[in-house]
Formats: structure tokens, sequence, C-alpha cells
């Protein structure tokens, strides 16, 4: 399979995933999000591997979805697809009149964009072998989907996790935060878009592990190790036997309301204000005008 946005790597009962567009801070676009769902189920189809490690190249591992370009043109077709039948909520030309504020919103055209997302991300969670997320430098919006959809999250001590747009225009959608750091943890997060250190995310549980960055890819390393040395069909059990219980907390049900949610974010008037700033200044520049007060800009690339 030939990839254009990621290395696949496998050997010695590891799979290895690398998101591979370091000039734009691993961004998420469709191509990326299509290519990651396919990648985790050729290896876990692969009888050879029994854990998958999934990372980020360059400066960090993820900065969320890559909506300069779209943000600036009003959110023409991020969430379509050019393969889309013309006239589908995936046509390119459907999403982006969708999120014209002269017209008239159809919030299922949002939710059929968003809710084909979260089923790619959680092919990290559904899958039936161990996913590790190593993260180092940044893991923010869309970004932190990846990681709080695998198994276990391993992180670099001075790297920053959490989710911005939770202050305008984003809400979000695989809605495991609370299931990771309990409601009252996850609300801190929510209620200010603020991020943690990769040190805080450890004590606080929401990564199993922090190294210092230089440490980092052997303390990865020997955890895959580690676990590959268990039986493939161990590790798929364990994987079910523990996930069954954020099933029957709710899990689907919640990531419906996030995924509804999210659309919703992009047309309240503060949404539409925020879109309408990026058109005219910049995304950039909004994202900045949104972050600057609370003192945290500037935790992904350009």
């Amino acid at each position: 399979m030939k990839l254009e946005t990621m290395v696949c790597e496998t050997g010695e009962g590891q799979g290895y995933i690398v998101l591979n567009r370091p000039e734009r801070g691993n961004g998420l676009t469709p191509e990326l999000i299509r290519e990651l769902a396919e990648t985790v189920e050729r290896l876990d189809l692969d009888p050879e591997v029994r854990v998958i490690v999934l990372s980020g190249n360059g400066s960090g591992f993820c900065g969320g979805y890559d909506l300069v370009a779209s943000a600036e043109k009003m959110l023409e077709g991020e969430f379509g697809s050019e393969d889309a039948p013309a006239g589908s909520p995936l046509d390119p030309m459907v999403q982006a009149a969708n999120h014209d504020p002269s017209k008239t919103w159809d919030p299922m055209v949002d939710y059929a964009g968003m809710s084909r997302n979260v089923r790619a991300f959680m092919s990290l969670f559904h899958c039936t072998k161990p996913v590790i997320c190593k993260v180092h430098g940044f893991c923010v919006a869309g970004g932190t989907d990846l990681a709080l959809c695998s198994d276990l999250l391993v992180i670099a001590d001075d790297a920053k996790i959490g989710y911005p747009p939770a202050r305008v225009w984003g809400s979000p959608t695989t809605s495991l935060w609370a299931y990771r750091l309990g409601a009252q943890r996850a609300k801190r997060l929510l209620f200010t878009g603020d991020s943690l250190t990769g040190r805080e995310a450890a004590e606080a549980g929401l990564a199993i592990e922090s190294h210092p960055r230089e440490k980092l890819d052997e303390a990865v390393d020997a955890l895959a190790a580690r676990i590959a040395m268990v039986p493939l069909n161990q590790l798929q059990m364990m994987k079910l036997l523990v996930n069954q219980s954020l099933y029957a907390q709710g899990l689907h049900q919640t990531q419906l309301i996030g995924t509804v949610f999210d659309g919703i974010t992009r047309h309240t008037p503060e949404g539409f204000a925020f879109q309408q700033r990026a058109a005219e200044a910049g995304f950039k520049q909004a994202v900045r005008e949104r972050d600057e007060p609370f003192g945290d800009f500037g935790l992904k690339p350009d």
C-alpha cells in the first residue's frame, strides 16, 4: 500500500505508524485520516504484529486538523472528499455551502463528515491489538483524538496536550476525556481549553508514562517489546475485556453527542465570528486572538 501522509513498518512483533507531514505539524487531512484507518486495519490483520506504535515525525506529534487553507476560505470542503458523488454530504461543494451563514445549515451534513473521521480515529480503539501512542512536542485539538483512542499514551515530559478549540469552534468528537481523566479533571480542561505538560498528563492519569524527551524512544521501545512477548490471543482478549467497560459506560452515546456538538460549535454566533475572522486575517491570527488571553498561543507550529 502506497502511503502519502505516513510511514508504516513492521518488525519483531511490532508495527509502526509514523505520521509524516512534519512541515504542517502532521496536521489532519482527509487523506491522512483515510490512510490511518487503512494502515491500522493492515497491521491488525498482520499475524506477525502483536502491538502497534503510533508516533509523528518532526517537532511534534500532531497539531490537529490542518485548517489554515479551509478556514481562510470559509471551510471550503474541509470535511468532504474529492471522490464523493456530486450532491452527497461529503461533496466538497455541499460541505462549503453548508458553512455559508447566508444559507440554511444542515447539521447532518456536518455529522456525515465528522462521524466518518471519528470512525477512523476509533480504528485505533477497535483494533484488536494494543496501540501505544508516543507523543513529543505537541498533541492538541484533533491530534488528541489519535492519542486518546490509543490504548496507552507515553509522552515526553515537556510535551503539551490539550483541546484549545473548547474555547470556540470545536468539541472533542471522540469524547474520551472524561473516560481517561474522570469527570472533574475533564471539565477543568474543557472549561478552559488549557493544556497539560507531559509530566502533568502522567500525574493525572491521561498518560501511562512520561519521560525526558531524550529517553522517550527508549521507553516506548521497551514497553512495546514487553507487550510483544505476550501471545497475540491473550492480548486481544485483554483489550476486548477492558474496552467493554467503556462501552458499558456509554461511550457510543457520548461520541454521538460530541460529534453533533462539534458541528454546532461552528454555527454559533461566536463560531461564525471566528470563521469570519480567519477569512479576513488568516487562521493563525484568529487562533492567536482566541488563545492569547489565556497565555498559551503557539502550542503548535504555523
